[in-house]
C-alpha cells in the first residue's frame, strides 16, 4: 500500500501524470457535476504546469503539481493524528515541509493549495530516481498522516479505481471502460455510455480539453 512510509509503489512522474488525467476523466463522465467529483485535472494550470487534485467533500484533499522541475504532492487528512489542528495554535508536523527543494517554492507559496493545511508532502525532481519526503518522526498510528488512505488509488491499477468508485457512487462501474481510459486510448461514445447512460461524447468535450486527455 502506498504511503509516505512506503513510496515504492507510487508511479514515476510521467506515469503518475497520465494516471491523474485518467482519474479526472473517469470522474468527469461518472459525475457530471464538478463540485461532486473526487478527482480533477487542469492541464493548463500554468506555464508548462499541470495540476491534479482530489477532494472528498469532507475536508480531505490533495494537490499535485507537475512542472519542468518535477512533481510535488501535498495532502491533508483532517482527522489524522498529524493534522495541524491537533495543536493550538495549528502547525504542520515537524519535518513534513522543511526539506522540500527550492524548485518547488512557488508551490508552497500558492494560496490555492493552503499549505498550512498539510499532513503529508512528497516530491520528485526531474533528477530524482525515487519519490522523496522529509525526515519525520511519525506518531504511533496505522496511518498517521492519512497518506495511505488518500493515495490508495494512485497504485495505477484499474480495479482499485473500480472498487473505490462503486463504493463511492453506489453503482456498478465498467472495469473495461476504466482500463480503456487508464491506457489513454481514444475516448469514444461507447466508452462514455459504459460509464454513464445519460451522457454523450460531446457532453464531456470541455472536460477532455481541460484535462488534456
Amino acid at each position: 500500500m502506498i504511503s509516505t512510509r512506503d513510496l515504492s509503489l507510487l508511479p514515476a512522474i510521467k506515469q503518475l501524470k497520465l494516471l491523474a488525467q485518467s482519474l479526472a476523466m473517469l470522474d468527469a463522465i461518472i459525475e457530471p457535476e464538478w463540485e461532486f467529483r473526487y478527482y480533477s485535472f487542469n492541464a493548463h494550470w500554468g506555464r508548462e504546469e499541470a495540476m491534479a487534485s482530489m477532494r472528498n467533500g469532507s475536508g480531505d484533499a490533495y494537490f499535485l503539481l507537475f512542472s519542468p522541475a518535477g512533481a510535488i504532492l501535498k495532502g491533508f487528512a483532517h482527522e489524522s493524528v498529524m493534522s495541524p489542528y491537533q495543536h493550538n495554535p495549528p502547525r504542520v508536523w515537524p519535518g513534513v515541509l522543511e526539506a522540500v527543494p527550492k524548485v518547488f517554492s512557488e508551490f508552497l507559496a500558492e494560496p490555492a493549495f493552503t499549505i498550512s493545511d498539510t499532513t503529508f508532502c512528497i516530491w520528485r525532481t526531474d533528477s530524482d530516481r525515487t519519490w522523496q519526503r522529509g525526515q519525520i518522526e511519525f506518531p504511533d498510528a496505522k496511518d498517521p498522516d492519512g497518506s495511505a488512505d488518500l493515495s490508495a488509488v494512485l497504485d495505477n491499477k484499474p480495479i482499485t479505481y473500480q472498487q473505490w468508485a462503486e463504493n463511492y457512487y453506489g453503482r456498478p462501474v465498467s472495469l473495461s471502460a476504466i482500463t480503456h481510459i487508464y491506457q489513454h486510448h481514444a475516448l469514444s461514445q461507447k466508452i462514455v455510455k459504459l460509464l454513464s447512460s445519460e451522457l454523450s461524447l460531446s457532453d464531456v468535450a470541455d472536460d477532455v480539453k481541460e484535462i488534456g486527455y
